[in-house]
């Protein structure tokens, strides 16, 4: 066991433990919130040894006796599980998304070993000891005890992955386009530099003290798969007025309550300045950020309330090169997933994109792509933001025997359109946030929408073996599906997004989404329009069986989905999702999801949970953004500024700043 306090397992831990300073961090109060004033009580790296030396020694409890310490955790890549105890997630970091085999080996032998719950607590479609893809490229791994991560944590070294700072407010896992350096049709490889970013930011004491967290996105892709504008920096291609490749930079993007478009900054950056730029940008954001309010903290709202032009100005003020302006943009458009065989730049390879329905895999499967990598490609595994995997360096004389592999049948190359588009988030089963299972759910839901739209034209998947032509995820429509409004799964840059809530039922609540269309991003960026509130999860199938029906009678040759939703009124498809006057012989539906029951004077809580919800004039319509050219300087604040509170539904009002702060309402007990 480590007692050197500069090397934790793997991650060195440099700079100096002295606070970053505020120049502006209240904006109303006067006063540092709670989590800030223990940040300064206590350095939050220091949690790390805290495990090592107590906390895996005396138990959980431990924990609660020391102020901020449950907090202070999420710097170690652990969070408490909502069953409480001694129950816990830990988050693995893999920058750009990059893995070697003997790394995705160790993590599925730590989730199969360490990640077994209690008996009763396996799922009904993924059974126990699994690991989750997540949208930011990492891995989560559940039920493990407090006791085992300083073991985990020596294994994990062994093959140099981390945890550290894979949460709390310091640069979260880097995104790269998955297929760097392989890819025939990228700008140029970026993977070096997320790499670079990743490594000045990981155990960087001056820089994990942030006012919230900070997710970083760089990519040489024309294809905007590492989702640039949704990030608080994004580095996407681009060619500087003399002809050198580099990199265009947005700031000020996210989604949770208040999402927001990244603006452009008009800054070209060359790889060997991205370093220092996201350091500079990091320090603005540590000594301008809002320290009062945590709902308000993130740096979008510190990009809105000085605007584009004001925080470029104060960039340039501590940035260690002179910025010049914005070089053309070289993103074509958002491609969202690399799933399929597709030829390397590289002759005579192949990668081969493999879909995972909402990310959740097996820690003997993880082991099994291990084996898949050394055996048939270069031995390396990429990890995308659709939570789908890929293999590299195939051979093209070796690909027939991949494809026959068995793993390969079950996460196929070939999916159908729905299954290859679904995504979701932890949901009620481990998160304290969520308001309602996700996982399962979005799973059948896919499944569902495939078997029933088989051999129909949006139902078409391709033929297993084939090699994927250009533009072959037209017809793959995206469904998000986040258990509560913190939008891990992104709902709103969905074909189709789903956000947990509850709706009441006669004399009960049940489980429910609000339901939204029309997200996308890159050339056509804009966030979906929620058309429908509070549907009770089990009329859901059918209701999306309708939409996607009159998707097929009504799109034009080769349009997506998302286009085709922004063009028809939201009233119209609340209709056809409500099946007003539509003649639709209804298969059966998954029966409700009661939760406690209520009185029948009780006034539903709905209403309340709908007045919370994110306020709209941050986000671009997709109405606004189908009239948007494409982007060249990125005219978001605008678009934004314009946007009217929402006219479509009752349910999409735009509540104030401080409204849009509150969260979602915690997890209800079910009713057994």
């Amino acid at each position: 066991m480590t007692k050197d306090k500069d090397e934790l397992y793997g991650t060195r831990m440099t700079g100096s433990d002295r606070a970053m300073r505020f120049i502006n961090p209240y904006r109303t109060v006067g006063e540092l919130n709670q989590i800030e004033q223990w940040k300064l009580e206590r350095h939050p790296l220091e949690i790390a040894d805290a495990i090592i030396d107590r906390y895996s020694v005396e138990g959980p409890a431990a924990i609660a006796t020391v102020p901020g310490e449950v907090e202070r955790l999420k710097w170690a890549g652990i969070y408490p599980q909502k069953q409480g105890g001694d129950n816990f997630m830990m988050r693995v970091k893999v920058p750009g998304g990059f893995l070697t085999a003997p790394q995705i080996r160790e993590i599925g032998v730590v989730a199969d070993a360490f990640g077994e719950g209690p008996d009763g607590s396996e799922s009904r479609v993924f059974g126990s000891r699994y690991a989750d893809l997540t949208t930011r490229q990492s891995i989560q791994i559940h039920w493990l005890r407090i006791e085992d991560i300083p073991r985990i944590w020596r294994r994990f070294a062994a093959v140099g992955v981390s945890t550290v700072q894979a949460c709390g407010d310091s640069a979260r896992n880097v995104l790269c386009c998955p297929v760097s350096g392989i890819d025939a049709d990228e700008a140029f490889n970026a993977l070096p530099v997320a790499q670079a970013v990743s490594a000045f930011f990981g155990g960087n004491r001056e820089y994990a003290n942030l006012p919230r967290k900070f997710k970083i996105s760089i990519t040489g892709c024309t294809e905007d798969c590492a989702q640039a504008e949704i990030n608080d920096i994004g580095l996407w291609p681009a060619r500087s007025a003399d002809g050198e490749l580099g990199f265009n930079v947005l700031a000020g993007g996210g989604l949770s309550d208040g999402e927001r478009m990244a603006s452009d900054l008009d800054i070209f950056v060359r790889p060997d300045q991205a370093v220092e730029l996201c350091r500079a940008i990091a320090q603005t954001f540590g000594e301008l950020g809002n320290r009062e309010n945590r709902g308000l903290a993130r740096m979008r709202y510190l990009v809105q309330e000085l605007g584009p032009e004001g925080f470029r100005s104060a960039l340039a003020d501590r940035a260690a090169f002179d910025l010049v302006p914005a070089g053309t943009d070289l993103t074509r458009r958002y491609r969202g997933d690399h799933v399929g065989v597709h030829p390397q730049k590289q002759p005579g390879l192949v990668y081969v994109g493999c879909s995972v329905p909402v990310g959740r895999m097996s820690g003997l499967e993880l082991v099994e792509v291990a084996r898949l990598a050394e055996t048939y490609g270069d031995g390396t595994v990429r990890l995308s933001t659709d939570q789908n995997f890929t293999l590299t360096g195939v051979p093209e004389d070796r690909l027939d025997a991949l494809l026959g592999e068995e793993l390969l049948a079950k996460y196929s190359p070939f999916p159908g359109p729905f299954s290859r588009g679904v995504v979701a988030c932890t949901g009620s089963e481990f998160c304290r946030f969520a308001i309602v299972e996700t996982k399962e759910r979005a799973v059948k839901w896919a499944r569902f929408l495939d078997e029933q739209l088989a051999g129909e034209p949006v139902g078409a998947a391709p033929r297993p073996g084939e090699r994927s032509g250009v533009r072959e995820d037209a017809g793959v429509v995206r469904m998000h599906f986040s258990g509560c409004s913190a939008s891990c799964a992104q709902p709103q840059i969905a074909d189709i997004g789903f956000r947990g809530e509850i709706a009441k039922v006669g004399t009960h609540l049940e489980e429910a989404v609000d339901i939204g269309m029309g997200g996308s991003l890159g050339a056509g960026s804009g966030f979906i329009d929620w058309i429908e509130h509070a549907r009770p999860v089990n009329t859901v199938p059918n209701a999306l069986l309708r939409v996607v029906r009159r998707y097929q009678s009504e799109r034009g040759e080769t349009e997506p989905f998302y286009n085709w939703a922004r063009r028809v009124p939201d009233d119209e498809l609340r209709r056809t999702l409500a099946a007003e006057g539509v003649g639709l012989e209804e298969p059966v539906d998954e029966p409700p999801v009661r939760l406690v029951a209520v009185a029948p004077a009780t006034k539903s809580p709905v209403k309340k949970a709908a007045a919370k919800k994110a306020p709209a004039k941050k986000s671009p319509s997709r109405k606004a953004a189908a009239k948007k050219a494409p982007a060249k300087k990125s005219p978001v604040k605008k678009a934004a500024a314009k946007k009217a509170p929402a006219k479509k539904s009752p349910a999409t009002k735009s509540p104030s700043k401080k409204a849009a702060a509150k969260k979602a309402p915690a997890t209800r007990k079910r009713v057994r």
